[in-house]
């Protein structure tokens, strides 16, 4: 993994804004610039992994908090009994494009399916 910062480091250290939604010891969840659904929340572990694979083997604790937080983003954000989806992508041809593993938090409407684009 490079050294150099992911954009998520800097957002997490106050360099760059972001619409925190909730933050814990462990983790940080900020508001997606880009949203997919009327609610869409990233949250990112504190300490970076490249990705939620590499993540599960080297700290399934650290795991387990963003999880637990991403509950809290749905709890927070009121779409806790209406359903809310947690998306984890890996790699490339997943659509990462933030090399530092995050928890896409979606809801707040009727979501589509998964899968290839029509």
């Amino acid at each position: 993994m490079s050294d150099a910062e992911t954009l998520f480091e800097r957002i997490i250290a106050g360099e760059i804004p972001a619409d925190v939604v909730h933050e814990d010891d462990q983790t940080f969840a900020f508001r997606d610039i880009n949203p997919q659904a009327k609610v869409h929340v990233l949250v990112v572990p504190k300490k970076r992994y490249r990705n939620v694979g590499e993540l599960a083997a080297s700290d399934p604790e650290l795991l387990s908090a963003v999880v637990l937080s991403a509950r809290k983003v749905a709890e927070l954000e009121g779409i806790v009994e209406s359903g809310y989806r947690v998306v984890f992508n890996t790699d490339g041809d997943a659509g990462q494009t933030v090399f530092h593993v995050h928890a896409h938090v979606l809801g707040g409407e009727q979501l589509g399916l998964f899968g290839r684009h029509a």
